[in-house]
């Protein structure tokens, strides 16, 4: 199976996405919903919670593991990448979900001012302007952590009118910032839930980007690539859920997330 991991709920978004573009394969997915959210923790606690979720999926046997987690992606992807495969499970490859969305934004701006809505680990990380800076050097990026939306969203909330100042005030914040901005990066994979109220507040001319297409789009080109991978991965259109929390917990919202109903198993890591 290919593994998909989150510190919750908000890689279904991702895994919805990929699962529509490549409906074959086999997919688990793990959320550690017992020790979410990630976005506050430090550098340190986040690589080792996601190490140890890597390795749980590579001992179910997946070949890949999708980190569909932005925080993740930009406080643990590197070091796992360059340590932990190299050292203990070199026939396994795991990819991350900032560098496809990096990859993308050239395309999008006009303006080349974006801005950057995400939580503050992946925001203090300035992983997006790293990359950005490596593949557009010609975009300026601003940054803004929008520490509100991921309580809102897994309460439940999201589509509710207490959840409106919040998400207005950090798009006023970033706008603000750089009125120049014409495209807006969703760093944080509980964000689409949000979108109704986000394209409610952000100006017209401002184009709203989720990851999850762009992240099935790159997956897909990934297993077109490799085939030495893609060989390796089962095709019976399944997906199982797993969850560090109680089922009865993250099942309800994790079927509001995914579009459709969930029974998970729950895993200890």
């Amino acid at each position: 199976m290919i593994g998909v991991f989150d510190s919750g709920y908000g890689g279904l978004t991702i895994l919805k996405q990929i699962r529509n573009t490549l409906p074959d394969y086999d997919y688990i997915y793990l959320g550690d919903n017992a020790r979410a959210p990630y976005g506050t923790r430090s550098f340190d606690i986040v690589y080792d919670f996601t190490r140890q979720a890597v390795e749980f999926l590579f001992a179910q046997g997946c070949p890949l593991v999708i980190l569909a987690c932005n925080t993740a992606s930009a406080k643990a992807l590197r070091t796992i990448q360059q340590t932990v495969l190299p050292e203990r499970w070199p026939d396994r490859r795991v990819l991350g979900v900032i560098r496809p969305t990096v990859e993308d934004v050239g395309a999008m701006t006009h303006t080349r001012h974006v801005g950057l809505l995400a939580t503050p680990g992946t925001v203090n990380s300035h992983s997006y302007t790293l990359e950005i800076n490596k593949i557009h050097p010609d975009i300026t990026l601003t940054e803004r952590a929008c520490p509100m939306w991921v309580p809102i969203v897994e309460a439940g909330e999201a589509l509710s009118d207490g959840a409106d100042y919040f998400v207005r005030k950090y798009i006023d914040d970033i706008m603000e910032a750089d009125p120049l901005i014409d495209t807006l990066l969703l760093g944080c994979t509980h964000y689409p839930i949000l979108l109704p109220k986000i394209r409610k507040y952000a100006p017209e001319h401002v184009r709203i980007v989720p990851q999850g297409q762009i992240v099935a789009d790159s997956l897909k080109d990934y297993l077109r690539r490799h085939p030495e991978i893609e060989c390796r991965c089962s095709k019976s259109g399944t997906t199982s859920f797993l969850t560090t929390e109680a089922t009865d917990k993250f099942d309800p919202l994790a079927s509001l997330f995914i579009g459709t109903s969930v029974h998970s198993t729950k895993i200890t890591l």
